[in-house]
Protein backbone atom coordinates (compact mmCIF):
# COMPACT_ATOMS: atom_id res chain seq x y z
CA UNK A 1 0.00 0.00 0.00
CA UNK A 2 0.84 3.62 -0.79
CA UNK A 3 -0.08 6.05 1.96
CA UNK A 4 -0.38 9.86 1.33
CA UNK A 5 -0.51 12.64 3.94
CA UNK A 6 -2.29 15.75 3.62
CA UNK A 7 -2.38 17.92 6.72
CA UNK A 8 -4.12 20.78 5.70
CA UNK A 9 -6.91 19.37 3.15
CA UNK A 10 -9.02 21.79 0.91
CA UNK A 11 -11.83 21.78 -1.01
CA UNK A 12 -10.48 22.80 -4.14
CA UNK A 13 -12.59 24.84 -6.78
CA UNK A 14 -11.74 25.72 -9.66
CA UNK A 15 -13.02 28.53 -11.83
CA UNK A 16 -12.86 29.26 -15.66
CA UNK A 17 -13.98 33.38 -16.13
CA UNK A 18 -13.79 34.49 -19.61
CA UNK A 19 -11.45 37.89 -19.02
CA UNK A 20 -10.28 37.89 -14.78
CA UNK A 21 -9.75 41.45 -14.25
CA UNK A 22 -9.90 43.64 -10.98
CA UNK A 23 -12.59 45.78 -9.89
CA UNK A 24 -15.15 43.97 -11.47
CA UNK A 25 -18.31 41.94 -11.49
CA UNK A 26 -17.34 37.92 -13.22
CA UNK A 27 -19.57 35.37 -14.21
CA UNK A 28 -18.19 31.85 -13.94
CA UNK A 29 -18.69 30.26 -17.12
CA UNK A 30 -17.92 26.61 -15.25
CA UNK A 31 -16.59 25.47 -12.03
CA UNK A 32 -15.40 22.10 -10.70
CA UNK A 33 -15.29 21.26 -6.94
CA UNK A 34 -12.90 18.38 -5.51
CA UNK A 35 -11.15 17.02 -2.26
CA UNK A 36 -7.58 18.53 -2.49
CA UNK A 37 -4.52 19.51 -0.85
CA UNK A 38 -1.44 18.26 -2.40
CA UNK A 39 -1.41 14.58 -0.63
CA UNK A 40 -5.09 14.07 -1.82
CA UNK A 41 -3.96 14.87 -5.54
CA UNK A 42 -1.30 12.48 -5.43
CA UNK A 43 -3.84 9.94 -3.86
CA UNK A 44 -6.10 10.59 -6.75
CA UNK A 45 -3.77 10.08 -9.24
CA UNK A 46 -2.39 6.39 -7.65
CA UNK A 47 -5.63 5.25 -7.89
CA UNK A 48 -6.15 6.49 -11.22
CA UNK A 49 -3.27 4.71 -11.93
CA UNK A 50 -4.55 1.80 -10.53
CA UNK A 51 -2.54 1.05 -7.72
CA UNK A 52 -4.07 0.67 -3.82
CA UNK A 53 -3.63 4.15 -1.88
CA UNK A 54 -5.14 5.64 1.36
CA UNK A 55 -5.26 9.10 2.05
CA UNK A 56 -5.07 10.62 5.66
CA UNK A 57 -4.21 13.31 7.57
CA UNK A 58 -6.98 16.20 9.11
CA UNK A 59 -10.11 16.98 8.38
CA UNK A 60 -12.81 19.25 9.99
CA UNK A 61 -16.32 20.58 9.55
CA UNK A 62 -18.81 20.68 6.58
CA UNK A 63 -15.70 20.78 4.23
CA UNK A 64 -14.06 18.13 6.35
CA UNK A 65 -17.34 15.87 5.67
CA UNK A 66 -17.17 16.75 1.71
CA UNK A 67 -14.12 15.54 1.07
CA UNK A 68 -14.24 12.55 3.00
CA UNK A 69 -17.46 11.72 0.46
CA UNK A 70 -15.67 13.11 -2.50
CA UNK A 71 -13.00 10.25 -1.94
CA UNK A 72 -15.51 7.91 -0.88
CA UNK A 73 -16.91 8.73 -4.45
CA UNK A 74 -14.30 8.54 -6.11
CA UNK A 75 -13.36 5.15 -4.11
CA UNK A 76 -9.96 6.38 -2.65
CA UNK A 77 -9.69 4.78 0.64
CA UNK A 78 -9.06 7.26 3.63
CA UNK A 79 -8.76 7.43 7.20
CA UNK A 80 -8.92 11.37 8.67
CA UNK A 81 -8.36 12.78 11.90
CA UNK A 82 -11.20 14.74 12.59
CA UNK A 83 -10.37 18.39 13.86
CA UNK A 84 -12.56 21.28 15.17
CA UNK A 85 -12.95 24.09 12.56
CA UNK A 86 -13.22 24.23 9.22
CA UNK A 87 -10.71 22.60 6.47
CA UNK A 88 -9.57 24.79 4.16
CA UNK A 89 -11.26 26.11 0.90
CA UNK A 90 -8.65 27.06 -1.97
CA UNK A 91 -9.70 29.05 -5.16
CA UNK A 92 -7.99 28.22 -8.89
CA UNK A 93 -9.27 31.19 -10.87
CA UNK A 94 -8.39 30.26 -14.69
CA UNK A 95 -8.22 33.31 -17.26
CA UNK A 96 -10.16 31.72 -20.57
CA UNK A 97 -8.17 34.81 -22.50
CA UNK A 98 -4.38 33.88 -21.87
CA UNK A 99 -4.85 29.92 -19.45
CA UNK A 100 -3.31 32.22 -16.76
CA UNK A 101 -4.17 30.90 -13.27
CA UNK A 102 -4.80 32.68 -10.01
CA UNK A 103 -4.99 30.66 -6.92
CA UNK A 104 -6.39 31.88 -3.08
CA UNK A 105 -5.21 29.77 -0.93
CA UNK A 106 -7.15 29.73 2.72
CA UNK A 107 -4.97 28.99 6.07
CA UNK A 108 -6.93 26.29 7.13
CA UNK A 109 -8.20 24.88 10.65
CA UNK A 110 -5.43 25.45 14.17
CA UNK A 111 -4.42 22.04 15.26
CA UNK A 112 -4.40 21.00 19.34
CA UNK A 113 -1.75 19.02 20.74
CA UNK A 114 -4.47 16.37 21.42
CA UNK A 115 -5.64 15.91 17.39
CA UNK A 116 -1.25 15.74 16.78
CA UNK A 117 -1.35 13.11 18.81
CA UNK A 118 -4.18 11.30 17.77
CA UNK A 119 -2.54 11.50 14.12
CA UNK A 120 0.75 10.33 15.07
CA UNK A 121 -0.31 7.20 16.36
CA UNK A 122 -2.16 6.66 13.71
CA UNK A 123 0.43 7.53 11.27
CA UNK A 124 2.25 4.82 13.01
CA UNK A 125 0.08 2.14 12.22
CA UNK A 126 -0.38 2.94 8.63
CA UNK A 127 3.40 2.98 7.76
CA UNK A 128 3.56 -0.57 8.91
CA UNK A 129 1.41 -1.59 6.63
CA UNK A 130 2.83 0.69 3.62
CA UNK A 131 5.70 0.66 1.50
CA UNK A 132 5.72 4.22 0.23
CA UNK A 133 4.61 7.01 2.30
CA UNK A 134 4.13 10.29 0.44
CA UNK A 135 3.40 13.64 2.61
CA UNK A 136 2.61 17.01 0.60
CA UNK A 137 2.23 20.10 0.96
CA UNK A 138 1.85 22.80 3.70
CA UNK A 139 1.88 22.62 7.47
CA UNK A 140 -1.50 24.01 9.26
CA UNK A 141 -1.63 26.34 11.98
CA UNK A 142 -0.53 24.78 15.69
CA UNK A 143 1.30 22.69 13.92
CA UNK A 144 5.18 22.86 14.86
CA UNK A 145 7.81 23.02 11.50
CA UNK A 146 9.56 20.10 12.98
CA UNK A 147 6.63 17.95 13.01
CA UNK A 148 7.01 16.43 9.10
CA UNK A 149 10.65 15.52 10.55
CA UNK A 150 9.32 13.52 12.95
CA UNK A 151 6.95 11.84 10.63
CA UNK A 152 9.77 10.68 8.30
CA UNK A 153 11.44 9.29 11.36
CA UNK A 154 8.39 7.41 12.19
CA UNK A 155 7.83 6.42 8.86
CA UNK A 156 11.74 5.05 7.89
CA UNK A 157 11.41 3.50 11.50
CA UNK A 158 8.34 0.90 10.01
CA UNK A 159 10.15 0.15 6.97
CA UNK A 160 8.57 2.72 4.39
CA UNK A 161 10.29 4.81 1.81
CA UNK A 162 9.37 8.38 2.37
CA UNK A 163 8.78 11.05 -0.17
CA UNK A 164 8.56 14.67 0.84
CA UNK A 165 6.96 17.82 -0.74
CA UNK A 166 6.69 20.77 1.00
CA UNK A 167 8.96 24.38 1.10
CA UNK A 168 9.97 27.16 3.49
CA UNK A 169 11.21 25.36 7.09
CA UNK A 170 8.61 22.79 7.19
CA UNK A 171 11.06 21.36 4.07
CA UNK A 172 14.59 22.57 5.78
CA UNK A 173 13.48 20.78 9.03
CA UNK A 174 11.99 17.86 7.26
CA UNK A 175 15.16 17.59 5.10
CA UNK A 176 17.32 16.94 7.97
CA UNK A 177 15.46 13.81 8.64
CA UNK A 178 16.69 12.20 5.31
CA UNK A 179 13.74 11.38 3.66
CA UNK A 180 14.27 9.15 0.58
CA UNK A 181 12.92 12.24 -2.04
CA UNK A 182 12.65 15.70 -1.92
CA UNK A 183 11.38 17.18 -5.28
CA UNK A 184 12.05 21.38 -4.77
CA UNK A 185 11.28 23.74 -7.71
CA UNK A 186 14.77 26.32 -8.11
CA UNK A 187 13.24 28.78 -5.49
CA UNK A 188 13.20 26.56 -2.97
CA UNK A 189 16.19 24.43 -3.69
CA UNK A 190 18.36 27.64 -3.39
CA UNK A 191 16.64 28.36 -0.07
CA UNK A 192 17.41 25.15 0.82
CA UNK A 193 21.10 25.69 0.37
CA UNK A 194 21.13 29.57 1.10
CA UNK A 195 22.36 29.95 -2.43
CA UNK A 196 20.70 31.69 -5.67
CA UNK A 197 19.89 30.07 -8.57
CA UNK A 198 20.91 31.99 -12.68
CA UNK A 199 21.62 28.78 -14.65
CA UNK A 200 21.60 24.65 -15.29
CA UNK A 201 25.35 24.75 -14.28
CA UNK A 202 24.48 26.23 -11.01
CA UNK A 203 21.86 24.23 -10.67
CA UNK A 204 24.04 21.44 -10.77
CA UNK A 205 25.90 22.31 -8.33
CA UNK A 206 23.39 22.62 -6.29
CA UNK A 207 22.50 19.37 -6.47
CA UNK A 208 26.24 18.37 -5.41
CA UNK A 209 25.83 20.62 -1.94
CA UNK A 210 22.20 18.93 -1.43
CA UNK A 211 23.69 15.67 -1.19
CA UNK A 212 25.32 16.25 2.21
CA UNK A 213 21.61 16.17 3.40
CA UNK A 214 22.01 11.74 2.88
CA UNK A 215 18.95 12.29 1.06
CA UNK A 216 19.38 9.28 -2.13
CA UNK A 217 16.95 10.89 -4.56
CA UNK A 218 16.63 14.98 -5.13
CA UNK A 219 14.46 16.21 -7.90
CA UNK A 220 14.42 20.11 -8.89
CA UNK A 221 11.82 21.02 -10.73
CA UNK A 222 12.04 23.64 -13.83
CA UNK A 223 8.82 23.79 -14.70
CA UNK A 224 8.23 23.37 -18.12
CA UNK A 225 11.63 22.72 -18.87
CA UNK A 226 11.08 19.11 -16.71
CA UNK A 227 13.96 18.61 -14.40
CA UNK A 228 16.81 18.05 -12.56
CA UNK A 229 18.15 14.99 -10.48
CA UNK A 230 20.73 13.42 -8.45
CA UNK A 231 20.06 10.01 -7.24
CA UNK A 232 22.63 8.31 -5.43
CA UNK A 233 25.82 9.52 -6.81
CA UNK A 234 24.37 9.63 -10.34
CA UNK A 235 23.02 13.08 -11.97
CA UNK A 236 20.10 12.98 -14.31
CA UNK A 237 18.75 15.90 -16.38
CA UNK A 238 15.06 15.11 -17.97
CA UNK A 239 13.45 16.05 -20.69
CA UNK A 240 9.07 16.27 -21.01
CA UNK A 241 7.04 16.05 -23.47
CA UNK A 242 5.71 19.03 -25.58
CA UNK A 243 2.16 19.98 -24.74
CA UNK A 244 -0.53 22.57 -24.89
CA UNK A 245 -1.02 22.72 -21.00
CA UNK A 246 -4.35 23.10 -20.00
CA UNK A 247 -4.50 23.63 -16.29
CA UNK A 248 -0.37 23.27 -14.70
CA UNK A 249 -1.96 22.87 -10.95
CA UNK A 250 -1.29 19.74 -9.41
CA UNK A 251 1.90 18.75 -12.17
CA UNK A 252 3.69 18.18 -9.20
CA UNK A 253 1.63 16.48 -6.84
CA UNK A 254 1.13 13.75 -10.24
CA UNK A 255 4.86 13.44 -10.62
CA UNK A 256 4.85 12.98 -7.19
CA UNK A 257 2.16 9.89 -7.54
CA UNK A 258 4.24 8.41 -10.56
CA UNK A 259 7.24 8.24 -8.12
CA UNK A 260 5.55 6.48 -5.57
CA UNK A 261 4.30 3.80 -8.07
CA UNK A 262 7.54 3.27 -9.83
CA UNK A 263 9.32 3.18 -6.18
CA UNK A 264 6.28 0.61 -4.85
CA UNK A 265 7.24 -1.51 -7.62
CA UNK A 266 11.18 -1.38 -7.51
CA UNK A 267 11.65 0.16 -11.03
CA UNK A 268 15.07 1.59 -11.95
CA UNK A 269 14.94 5.25 -11.36
CA UNK A 270 15.69 6.01 -15.05
CA UNK A 271 12.56 4.35 -15.56
CA UNK A 272 10.61 6.00 -12.28
CA UNK A 273 11.93 9.71 -13.75
CA UNK A 274 10.76 8.94 -16.99
CA UNK A 275 7.67 7.79 -15.95
CA UNK A 276 6.62 10.17 -13.16
CA UNK A 277 7.49 13.13 -16.44
CA UNK A 278 4.60 11.68 -18.21
CA UNK A 279 2.45 11.17 -15.37
CA UNK A 280 2.93 14.83 -14.93
CA UNK A 281 2.34 15.87 -18.37
CA UNK A 282 -0.19 14.00 -18.51
CA UNK A 283 -1.98 16.15 -15.51
CA UNK A 284 -1.50 19.34 -17.36
CA UNK A 285 -3.76 17.94 -19.90
CA UNK A 286 -6.84 18.22 -17.85
CA UNK A 287 -8.88 20.99 -16.61
CA UNK A 288 -9.03 20.00 -12.60
CA UNK A 289 -5.83 19.75 -10.78
CA UNK A 290 -4.76 16.20 -9.79
CA UNK A 291 -6.26 14.38 -12.91
CA UNK A 292 -4.61 12.00 -15.63
CA UNK A 293 -5.68 9.79 -18.15
CA UNK A 294 -3.64 6.37 -18.27
CA UNK A 295 -3.85 6.36 -21.72
CA UNK A 296 -2.33 9.84 -22.38
CA UNK A 297 0.45 8.72 -19.47
CA UNK A 298 1.31 5.71 -22.47
CA UNK A 299 1.76 8.09 -25.09
CA UNK A 300 3.68 11.30 -22.92
CA UNK A 301 5.84 7.76 -21.65
CA UNK A 302 7.57 7.34 -25.33
CA UNK A 303 8.22 11.53 -25.96
CA UNK A 304 10.07 11.71 -22.30
CA UNK A 305 13.91 12.27 -22.52
CA UNK A 306 16.19 11.00 -19.64
CA UNK A 307 19.96 11.38 -19.82
CA UNK A 308 22.45 11.19 -17.48
CA UNK A 309 25.19 13.65 -17.02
Amino acid sequence: MITTVTLNAAIDKTYYVPLFTQKSVMRVQRFYAEAGGKGINVARVISQLGKPVLATGFAGGFNGRFIRQELDRQQIQHDFVEVAGESRLCLNIINELDGISTEILEPGPVISDTAMEQFTVKFKELAKRSVVVCISGSLPAGVPKDFYAKLVSLAKGEGAVVLLDTSGEALQRGAEAAPYLIKPNEQEAAQLIGKSVSDAREMIEQLVSMERMNIPCITISLGSEGSLAYVQGAYYRVKPPLIDAVNTVGCGDSFMAGMAVCIAEGRSIEESLRYATAVGSANALNEKAGYINKADVDELLKQVKVVQL
